[in-house]
C-alpha cells in the first residue's frame, strides 16, 4: 500500500511539472495579443538599363514598407501604396496603365524589380520598359 501510495504521488508530481506549462501556456493563447494587425508588405525595388536584371547592373535601389503606414525610402512611398492597393499587388497591371503621357519610340531599355512580400505573400517581379519615359508613365512606384 505504501509503494501504491508512493508511485500515485511520484506520477502526480511528474504530470504536473510536465504538463502544468503546456496547460497555462493554453490557457494564455487565446489572450494574448496578435504581433500584428496587419500582413508584411516590404518590397525592395530596383532600376538599371539593359535588356533584363542578368544583362543589367541595378543602377538604383530604394525600400517601400506599405504597413501600417507609407514608409521607406521611396521618393512617393503614400503614392506607390496607394498605387499598389488599388492593383491589389499586381505588378503588370500597373506596369501597363500607361496614362496620357506621350513617349518618343527611342529604344534604351530599363529593368525594373521587385523582391519581397505584399501582404503576407512573397513577390518577385522583372519587368523590361523600352525607355525611362515609358517607365515612369506606367506609375509612380518604378519613378525612383
Amino acid at each position: 500500500m505504501r509503494n501504491t501510495a508512493r508511485w500515485a504521488t511520484i506520477l502526480g508530481l511528474t504530470a504536473t511539472a510536465v504538463c502544468g506549462p503546456l496547460a497555462g501556456a493554453g490557457l494564455a493563447a487565446p489572450h494574448a495579443a496578435p504581433a500584428s494587425l496587419y500582413a508584411p508588405s516590404a518590397l525592395v525595388l530596383t532600376v538599371g538599363h539593359g535588356e533584363s536584371l542578368a544583362a543589367s547592373t541595378p543602377e538604383r535601389a530604394v525600400t517601400l514598407s506599405c504597413a501600417p503606414r507609407p514608409a521607406g525610402t521611396h521618393p512617393a512611398a503614400r503614392q506607390a501604396c496607394a498605387e499598389l492597393r488599388l492593383a491589389a499587388g499586381d505588378f503588370d497591371a500597373l506596369a501597363t496603365a500607361g496614362g496620357d503621357v506621350l513617349c518618343t519610340r527611342e529604344y534604351d531599355p530599363v529593368v525594373v524589380t521587385v523582391d519581397g512580400v505584399w501582404e503576407g505573400r512573397r513577390v518577385s517581379y522583372e519587368r523590361t520598359f523600352s525607355n525611362e519615359c515609358v517607365k515612369g508613365a506606367a506609375t509612380s512606384v518604378f519613378t525612383f
